[in-house]
C-alpha cells in the first residue's frame, strides 16, 4: 500500500481507536500493542495480519473479518464502505478508463461511472495523490470509496486479465441475458491475453498446451503437483495417473495462478482451497467442461481439473456398457411415474455420468426435470439444476423441499448422504415424482441397508424405492492390439467364485501399441449390478434384515452380481481378467 501506516504503526494505532470505539477489550488492546513492538511479515497485508489473530469485536460478538475492519477503517476516514459486487459493475466500461499499471500502482479499481462522477474503490485510504491527475485525465470528479484491499487485487485480475476473454465469450453466447462473470456457462477463449504483459505469453501458451494437450489422450483429469524442486504434470487416463511433464517449482506457480484466474478463483488467497470452473473449446471445436480444485500443499498450490465432456453423456446405453437385458432393465426402472432409483459405486465410477445420460433421455418438452447438486458437474438446458451452498443454509434437503414446490416431475438428487435428505426424498417420491440419486455402497443390496442405517423407516422404504443399480468403470481392451489366449481357468474360478459360470476357452489380453499409448486399454466401459424391487423382494427390507439375504432374495429375482458382469464383458472381449480381478475385491466387502 502507498501510504498506509506501517505494519507496526498501524497495529498500534488500530489498537487504541478500537479500544476507544469499544471493538477491543483491554487484553486484546494490549496485545496488539506489545506485537506491534516485533519485527512482523511485511508481505502480509495489516487487515489480514489484524484478522489472523481471530479477536472477537466485542459490539457484534463476531471475529474481526478483513471485511469488517475495512468497513471500521472506512468510516475512520470518512469514506464509504463497498463490498465489490461485479455483477453490478460495467467490466468493459470501466477498465478502459485507466490502464491495469496505473492502477495496480495506486492499487485503485474503477466500479461506477455516473454522468460526470466516476467512483473508485481503494485499497489505501490515505493514498489520495493520484486524484489531482486522474481528475484532470478523465475530466470528471472523482469520489473514493473503501473496499477490503484482496478484493481490489482480485478484480485487477480478473477484470483486467480476463476481460477480453469474457468479451469473446460475449460473442459467442450472443442473446443470452446473463452475468458474464458469474455465469457458469462462460467460455473461455484459450490463449487471450487480457491485459498480461510479455512476459506473461509463455505462461499462457504453457496452460493452452496443457489443456489441448489433455483433451487430446483423453485425459479426464489433470494433476499439477508442486514439489521442492521439479513439480510434476500427471493425466489420469482410463481411471490411471501417468505422468507426462515436469515443470521448474516456479513456473508450475505461474501456471496455477494462470488456471486460478480462467477458473475464476481469488488469485491472491493461497492458504485456503478453492474451487472453480472453466468452459473452453477443445482442439476438434467441442464444448469441454472443467471442475477446478485447489489445495495448499507443503511446496505450494495443488491444482486437480476434472475434465467433462458432454458428449460422453449423449451416448446409447449400450456405449455405457448396458446389456441388453440391462437396458430393458433400467429402462423398467426409470419409466415409473413415481418411486426412488439409485445409482451406487464408489467415486468416479461413472454414476454422474449414468445419470446425466438417463436424465437427457427424460427431459422431454411433457416434462420437468429439475436437479439439485453439489456441485453442478455439467450444465445442461434440457435441465433446470440448482447447486447445493452450505454458506448461505442451502443443502440437499432445503433443494428437494423447494424443487417439490416447482410443478417437477423427476428429481435427481445428487447425492443422499444423511437422514435430512433421504427423508426429503423419500417424501418427493411419495408424492408423486421419479427421484433419481446416488449413494456411496459396493452393491445395489447394500443401498437398501444403507438407507435403513440412515434412519428411514422400513416401511417408508418398502413403498418408494423402485430400483438400485451399482456400477463400476472397467478398462477397455484396446480393439488395435489385443490378442487372443486360452483361459487361466484358476484366475477365472477366482472372479467366478461362488457362481457357477464356466470358463470359456479362450479370452483376450492386453498388449500394447501406439493408439493405445501402449497400455492394452483405450477407454472404459460401465460395468453393471441392476437390481429392480419386485414386489417379492420388498418383503424383505425390514429393519434388521441382513444385507446377505436381501442379495440371495435379489439374486433369486435374476439379479447378476458385479463379479458375473465382468465375466460376462471378458467373454466378449472388452475388458481382461486381470482388470476383473483388480476391481473384485471393492465389490463385495
Amino acid at each position: 500500500m502507498e501510504k498506509l501506516k506501517p505494519l507496526n504503526q498501524w497495529l498500534g494505532w488500530v489498537a487504541r481507536e478500537m479500544y476507544r470505539d469499544g471493538l477491543l477489550t483491554r487484553e486484546d488492546a494490549k496485545r496488539l500493542l506489545r506485537n506491534a513492538a516485533k519485527p512482523v511479515n511485511s508481505s502480509v497485508h495489516p487487515y489480514v495480519s489484524l484478522a489472523d489473530y481471530g479477536i472477537i469485536n466485542q459490539k457484534t460478538g463476531k471475529p474481526l473479518t478483513v471485511e469488517s475492519i475495512t468497513e471500521w477503517v472506512a468510516a475512520r476516514h470518512g469514506l464509504d464502505y463497498l463490498k465489490i459486487d461485479p455483477t453490478k459493475i460495467d467490466v468493459g466500461n470501466v477498465s478502459e478508463l485507466v490502464s491495469q499499471a496505473y492502477a495496480s500502482k495506486h492499487k485503485i479499481l474503477p466500479v461506477a461511472v455516473n454522468g460526470e462522477q466516476i467512483t473508485f474503490a481503494v485499497a489505501d485510504p490515505e493514498n489520495d495523490a493520484w486524484i489531482e491527475e486522474l481528475q484532470r485525465l478523465l475530466r470528471a470528479d472523482i469520489k473514493r470509496v473503501h473496499a477490503n484491499p484482496l478484493d481490489i487485487q482480485r478484480y485487477l485480475f480478473e477484470f483486467y486479465g480476463v476481460n477480453r476473454s469474457i468479451q469473446h465469450a460475449k460473442a459467442q453466447h450472443k442473446g443470452r441475458l446473463l452475468d458474464p462473470i458469474l455465469n457458469l456457462e462462460q467460455m473461455v477463449q484459450l490463449g487471450a491475453r487480457g491485459d498480461l504483459s510479455a512476459d506473461d505469453q509463455h505462461v499462457i501458451n504453457i496452460v493452452d498446451w496443457l489443456l489441448q494437450y489433455a483433451f487430446e489422450q483423453r485425459a479426464s483429469d489433470i494433476h499439477l503437483e508442486p514439489k521442492r524442486h521439479e513439480s510434476l504434470v500427471r493425466f489420469r487416463i482410463d481411471g490411471k495417473l501417468h505422468q507426462v511433464y515436469t515443470f521448474p517449482a516456479p513456473v508450475m506457480a505461474a501456471v496455477v495462478s494462470r488456471i486460478k484466474i480462467l477458473s475464476r478463483m481469488d488469485v491472491t488467497e493461497k492458504r485456503k482451497p478453492q474451487d472453480g470452473r472453466i468452459k473452453t473449446l477443445s482442439g476438434q471445436n467441442r464444448e469441454v467442461e472443467l471442475r477446478v480444485s485447489t489445495m495448499p500443499t507443503a511446496f505450494g498450490e495443488k491444482c486437480v481439473m476434472r475434465i467433462f465432456d458432454p458428449d460422453a453423456v449423449v451416448k446409447t446405453y449400450r456405449e455405457l456398457g448396458f446389456s441388453e437385458s440391462e437396458e430393458a432393465t433400467w429402462q423398467a426402472m426409470i419409466d415409473r411415474p413415481h418411486g426412488i432409483v439409485l445409482v451406487t459405486g464408489p467415486t468416479g465410477s461413472g454414476k454422474t455420468t449414468t445419470l446425466y445420460s438417463t436424465l437427457r433421455r427424460l427431459a422431454t418438452n411433457e416434462v420437468n426435470v429439475s436437479t439439485v447438486e453439489d456441485p453442478i458437474e455439467m450444465v445442461f438446458p434440457e435441465l433446470n439444476q440448482m447447486q447445493v451452498n452450505p454458506k448461505i443454509g442451502l443443502n440437499f434437503a432445503d433443494g428437494i423441499r423447494t424443487l417439490m414446490r416447482q410443478d417437477p416431475d423427476i428429481i435427481m438428487v445428487g447425492e443422499i448422504r444423511d437422514l435430512e435428505t433421504a427423508q426429503m426424498a423419500v417424501q418427493a417420491s411419495l408424492t408423486g415424482h421419479l427421484v433419481l440419486s446416488t449413494l456411496h455402497t459396493n452393491s445395489a443390496p447394500g443401498a437398501i441397508n444403507r438407507l435403513l442405517d440412515l434412519g428411514v423407516p422400513d416401511y417408508l422404504l418398502r413403498s418408494t424405492l423402485a430400483g438400485v443399480i451399482a456400477q463400476r468403470l472397467a478398462r477397455k481392451l484396446c480393439v488395435h492390439c489385443r490378442r487372443e489366449v486360452a483361459t487361466d481357468t484358476t484366475a477365472w474360478q477366482a472372479l467366478v467364485h461362488p457362481f457357477d459360470m464356466p470358463a470359456p476357452a479362450t479370452v483376450h489380453e492386453k498388449v500394447g501399441c501406439i493408439e493405445c499409448r501402449n497400455t492394452g486399454y483405450h477407454g472404459r466401459l460401465g460395468v453393471y449390478e441392476m437390481m429392480p424391487v419386485s414386489e417379492s423382494l420388498r418383503g424383505h427390507i425390514l429393519a434388521n434384515t441382513p444385507s446377505e439375504k436381501i442379495t440371495e432374495a435379489a439374486m433369486r429375482e435374476g439379479m447378476k452380481p458385479l463379479r458375473l458382469a465382468l465375466a460376462q464383458h471378458i467373454i466378449d472381449g472388452q475388458t481382461t481378467l486381470e482388470e476383473a480381478i483388480k476391481l473384485t475385491p471393492l465389490m463385495h466387502q
